[in-house]
């Protein structure tokens, strides 16, 4: 799927690696609508790259119904979207004083993570399924995981099980709408410099960095970036997660 003269949709694109996406998709001639519930930055980064911003809520049916026809009123029907809404919230199972883990908390994130992703992706591709086909296929949905799906840390469970269930249903997904030529992928990144990570002091980066074995460092949200571009580009990457990650394996905290 080429990418200039496209409609795509970006999820959490007023920040990190959905911004970087974003950017990088519109300076490769897409036209650009990004979701997040950050209006300030939303339509301040939506400018900056001459995109549509739209404050949407994932896990929120109305919500996302009313963002995509927003987006494909104005551009058309999206050929592309990338799935990068997400939050991240650390507790433990069992905390301080014996507290159990918060369900409220652990079902926030499921929603937002999970149910936010295949809320998208559903929507997304009915829209699309109707549309023409373009060389062979009609669009490309690259969702985002973690490592965490694989490696989680202490206080990452309701984190984990949000991204492994978006590494779960990758394949049957990809399954389900190869009948209407769509492909879709999910990539699994490691430690990232995201708005999260810059927040910390530049010891603590660099003690997180240096856990990466090559290259030696935190992966810039760039990066995801052109992994994506090369995911739409690529016709036969469809079905598979992709660790983004410099080869790291998380320790338990």
């Amino acid at each position: 799927m080429r990418i200039d003269g496209m409609a795509a949709v970006v999820t959490g694109g007023a920040s990190g690696l959905g911004n970087a996406t974003a950017k990088a998709l519109a300076e490769a001639g897409a036209k650009v609508t990004f979701f997040d519930l950050n209006e300030g930055a939303g339509k301040a980064k939506a400018a900056e790259i001459g995109a549509r911003f739209v404050s949407v809520n994932v896990s929120d049916d109305v919500s996302v119904a009313a963002g995509l026809a927003a987006s494909q009123e104005a551009h058309g029907v999206a050929r592309i979207l990338v799935n990068c809404a997400g939050v991240a919230p650390a507790v433990k199972t069992v905390g301080k004083d014996n507290v159990p883990h918060p369900l409220d908390i652990f079902a926030k994130t499921i929603g937002v993570n999970l149910i936010g992703t295949f809320n998208l992706i559903s929507k997304f591709a009915a829209l699309l399924a109707a549309a023409d086909e373009i060389e062979g296929e009609r669009g490309v949905i690259v969702n985002t995981a973690s490592v965490a799906a694989f490696d989680g840390q202490i206080g990452q469970a309701a984190y984990s099980a949000s991204k492994g269930g978006v590494v779960g249903m990758t394949l049957p997904i990809a399954r389900d709408l190869a009948q209407h030529k769509i492909r879709v992928m999910t990539v699994a990144p490691g430690i990232f410099l995201t708005p999260m990570l810059e927040s910390f002091p530049q010891n603590v980066q660099d003690a997180l960095g240096a856990q990466v074995p090559h290259p030696n460092r935190l992966g810039k949200p760039a990066e995801y970036a052109q992994l994506v571009q090369s995911i739409i580009l690529n016709p036969m990457l469809n079905g598979e997660v992709i660790r983004l990650d410099g080869a790291i394996r998380m320790a338990p905290r």
